[in-house]
Order: structure tokens, then C-alpha cells, then sequence
């Protein structure tokens, strides 16, 4: 191909994205969707599987109640409309780790439609509109064995492993969401944060990327600025994490610019995402609906949840991760911004135990935001994968408070605590790091200041006590920052000012 990538900037001003994801989650139920197998996630290859999974003559699924519960009570934390009559479909087609050839699912009558989630980013709020939320069944997985990539290019060859099959599957898909310009990646990884929250709050779903049970379909498609028609959308499969989501949307946006740039028309097809170049590569050509060949599921018979069946599901929602936001916003008296970048650094339910464990909400912001957050960046991590628990932050917090360490020597302390040396009462004793605020013990180090800059000692004897600043600085180089900087000056001042 004889395109050429611009740089994003340049894409932007001169293309205009629209984006849609389809988000596929896997339940936490006990069971599988039709039949008793267990749905533990690790076990030993295809042993967790069944005649009905595995769709053997004779086998007849029975629909999970369970799961049906937990896709209404998705549905209506999403604001959709729940269905009074539904039913399951079959899709057709062929894939090595479909073991019946064709998924039990929903086409043209899912379980909830027309819902909507508002993300807040950069102080603007995007709403992304819910087309329908489906309940289906997960597939195998399939392993390549041989090859470079782990893709099947390459392989000596493939094995699968049915244990995944039949795992109850809930689809959330947006409607086409346009109008996002420059923070289209950006507002595609909100939308898949606040989804995850939304889900992990219900408790549906331990929505873990890393282990499948929440993976992401990226729809990209690019119009120049004046259009009012959409371009032809590719579809990235699986993508496995809230940055890849955004670096998914990036790359494709620049790859697809780079198409239209060079007179080629954007095929629609799937596509899939390399994690480690941040770049994706064709796959196959993006089948239509009809293409499925979706016919209404005979084994089954239809789901007609009552109207106050439904109501009592709502009753039991808990507090969501919007309605938890605005309240600890009004609690922690924080502006827009502010609490945008707690929620953005993923930092709130840290800081919120931190408070709860004692700390005041302004001393856990600084910690978790400031020395702990640059500590992250530096190590690679999320905030919550460091070695520090919030009660541990709430201690050092608390060790400051008390005047028994500078921030100085706090975050001496915090790199004791995360080296694995204990809590911060216990680094602190261990490295010898309490402020020293004893006058007798401070007194020989203040004389050996004021003996070391005469010069200074006297602009502080004529009244110009600003300058006994130096000194204490001095001071707390001689103790190593462990003196108490405040009786540190009350001394310097006692010894020059007095008559």
C-alpha cells in the first residue's frame, strides 16, 4: 500500500472520527449459560465441559436464571428499556472453537435496548448512547502453537480448549458515537473505565481484561470534517485493556487517514491489535448480519420477565459509580477538575479507604496523586498495583500531622514501605527518621550554623530576620532534614535577636 501515517494532529484537523464499541463480559455465575459445568476460570484444558456445551445429538439447554438477573440489572444501570418478550437466536457460522457450529444469542430481540452512560472528560460531558444489551454464550479458546505472534500465521498448529465455551456472555453495544474530534480515543477508554466500574459496583462480573472476562471490539471509521456522510468502519477484535482501547482508536484513526490520503478506499473488516506495537493488522472481512443466517432458537422458550419482577431488580442497584462520584465530590468540597483527576488516575476508591482509615480527604489527594502517582508512572504500574495499602498512606499521613516527620523524611519512609520494610511507624523507627525537635539536641548544630556564616548571623542581629532562612537551611543539612524546622528557627532567633 502506498499510504503514508500523518501524525494524529494532522489526521484531526482534517478527519472526523466516529467511534462504537462493543463490550463482551463474562458473568460470574457459577454455571454456564445452558448447562451445570463449572465456569472457574484456570482449570486443566476441557474439563469443564459437558454434552450440552459441547453440543452433542441429543443435549438440550436450559437457560441460567441467574444470568438472565444479571443482564436486566446491567440493563437497568445502564438506563434501558427492559424487554417484556424476548428470545434466543442461533447464529450461524463456523469457528474452530465453536463446538456446536453456532451460538445460542440474541439478534432482533435483545433483553435490554436503548440505554445511555455519560462519561465526563477534560470538564465535558459525552453521553454514549446504548443500542442493546444481549445475553449469549462465550466460546472456546483456541491456542497456536509454533509461531512467532501466537497467531494461527505461523503455527505448526492449533489446539482448543472448550472450557470457556458456554460461559454466559452479556454484548453492551453503543450506538455510533460521533462529535468526539480529538478526544475520540480518550472518550472510548472513559466509556470502557466507567462501563467496568459500572459492572464491578453490581457485582456481575469480576471484569478482570488481563483473564477475558471483560474484552472490548473497537469500531473506527474516519469522514473528512465537512461530510456529512460516515465512512466505512473497521472493527479491532479483543482488545485487553483500557489503554489499548485508546491507543486502538489512535492508530486506527492515523492508519485509516493514511488510506484515504493515498485515494484507497477503508475495507470493512475485522482487525487485530498488537499489544506491543500498539498497531493492528487485518483479519477478515466483516460479515453482515445476514451472513449469520440468525434463526429463532428452538430449544428454547422465549424470556417474558414480568414488569414487577424488574422493578424489584431495580431496588436492588447499588449506589453507582456517577451517583458515588457527585457525592464524595460535595463530601471532599472538590471542583470539577479536581475530582476528574481523581477519577482519571484512577485513584478515587484508593483515596476513599485512605480517608476512611483515617486520613483527612486533602492529605490522601496529595499522596495518592503527587509522590505515589510519579512512583506509578515510573514503575510502569497502576496506582493500585503499588505495595502500599491506603491504611499504610493514612499512617504516614498521620506521622506528618503529629510533627514526627517532615514531608521530606515521609517520603523517606514511603520508599521504605515499598521496598517491603514494613509500615511507616515501623521504617521510620527502623531508619532513624523522626524529626528531631529536642532543643538541648538541636542547640550545638544551631551554634555550628550561626559559627559558619557570621555574615549572615549578623544581617539576622540588625533585624533582617528573613535571612535566618540560610541558616535553618544549613541546620537541616547538619541533622539530614530530621530537625524540627520550626524550633530550628525559634533557636536561631533566641541566640541573635536577644539583648
Amino acid at each position: 500500500m502506498s499510504a503514508v501515517l500523518s501524525a494524529y494532529d494532522d489526521v484531526i484537523t482534517r478527519y472526523a472520527p466516529v467511534i462504537g464499541l462493543e463490550t463482551h463480559v463474562e458473568l460470574g455465575t457459577v454455571s454456564k449459560m445452558f448447562c451445570g459445568c463449572s465456569t472457574s476460570f484456570g482449570g486443566e484444558p476441557n474439563t469443564q465441559v459437558c454434552p450440552v456445551c459441547l453440543g452433542l445429538p441429543g443435549a438440550l439447554p436450559v437457560a441460567n436464571a441467574g444470568a438472565i438477573e444479571a443482564t436486566i440489572r446491567i440493563g437497568l444501570a445502564l438506563n434501558c428499556s427492559i424487554a417484556s418478550w424476548c428470545r434466543f437466536a442461533r447464529k450461524n457460522y463456523f469457528y474452530p472453537d465453536m463446538p456446536k457450529n453456532f451460538q445460542i444469542s440474541q439478534y432482533d430481540e435483545p433483553l435490554c435496548t436503548d440505554g445511555w452512560v455519560d462519561v465526563r472528560l477534560a470538564g465535558v460531558v459525552h453521553r454514549i448512547e446504548i443500542e442493546r444489551v444481549h445475553l449469549e454464550e462465550d466460546t472456546g479458546k483456541s491456542l497456536h502453537v509454533g509461531g512467532a505472534t501466537g497467531r494461527i500465521h505461523g503455527a505448526t498448529h492449533s489446539l482448543v480448549d472448550f472450557n470457556r465455551a458456554g460461559i454466559p456472555l452479556v454484548e453492551i453495544v453503543t450506538k455510533p458515537v460521533a462529535g468526539t474530534g480529538a478526544q475520540a480515543p480518550e472518550v472510548a477508554r472513559a466509556y470502557v473505565t466507567e462501563l467496568r466500574d459500572i459492572l464491578r459496583t453490581l457485582g456481575v462480573s469480576d471484569v478482570r481484561m488481563e483473564q477475558g472476562s471483560l474484552r472490548c471490539d473497537v469500531n473506527t471509521s474516519l469522514s473528512t470534517v465537512d461530510s456529512e456522510v460516515w465512512g466505512t468502519r473497521t472493527e479491532t477484535k479483543n482488545v485487553n485493556s483500557l489503554r489499548s482501547v485508546e491507543r486502538a482508536v489512535r492508530s486506527e484513526m492515523i492508519r485509516q487517514a493514511a488510506v484515504l490520503d493515498a485515494g484507497e478506499r477503508v475495507i470493512q473488516e475485522t482487525r487485530h491489535f498488537h499489544e506491543n506495537s500498539g498497531e493492528s493488522t487485518a483479519g477478515r472481512s466483516k460479515e453482515e448480519a445476514t451472513d449469520y443466517r440468525y434463526f429463532p432458537e428452538p430449544d428454547l422458550v422465549p424470556l417474558a420477565p414480568a414488569a414487577e419482577w424488574i422493578e424489584q431488580l431495580r431496588g436492588t442497584l447499588p449506589e453507582l459509580p456517577s451517583t458515588r462520584r457527585q457525592r464524595l465530590q460535595a463530601s471532599w468540597n472538590l471542583s470539577d477538575p479536581e475530582m476528574d483527576a481523581l477519577a482519571n488516575a484512577g485513584a478515587l476508591d484508593l483515596i476513599e479507604a485512605t480517608v476512611a482509615a483515617g486520613a483527612p480527604a486533602e492529605d490522601a489527594r496529595k499522596w495518592w496523586l503527587g509522590d505515589l502517582s510519579r512512583r506509578a508512572n515510573e514503575a510502569g504500574l497502576e496506582l493500585g498495583e503499588l505495595p502500599v495499602t491506603p491504611a499504610q498512606v493514612a499512617q504516614l499521613a498521620g506521622l506528618v500531622t503529629a510533627g514526627r516527620v517532615n514531608d521530606k523524611l515521609a517520603r523517606q519512609a514511603l520508599s521504605g514501605v515499598l521496598a517491603g520494610e514494613g509500615s511507616p511507624e515501623e521504617v521510620v523507627a527502623a531508619r532513624g527518621l523522626e524529626v528531631v525537635s529536642d532543643t538541648g539536641a538541636l542547640g550545638t548544630a544551631v551554634d555550628e550554623a550561626i559559627a559558619a556564616a557570621p555574615d549572615i548571623a549578623a544581617k539576622v542581629r540588625g533585624g533582617k530576620t528573613a535571612a535566618a532562612g540560610a541558616l535553618v537551611g544549613a541546620v537541616m543539612t547538619a541533622t539530614r532534614g530530621q530537625a524540627d524546622a520550626r524550633v530550628v528557627r525559634e533557636l536561631i532567633l533566641a541566640r541573635l535577636t536577644q539583648n
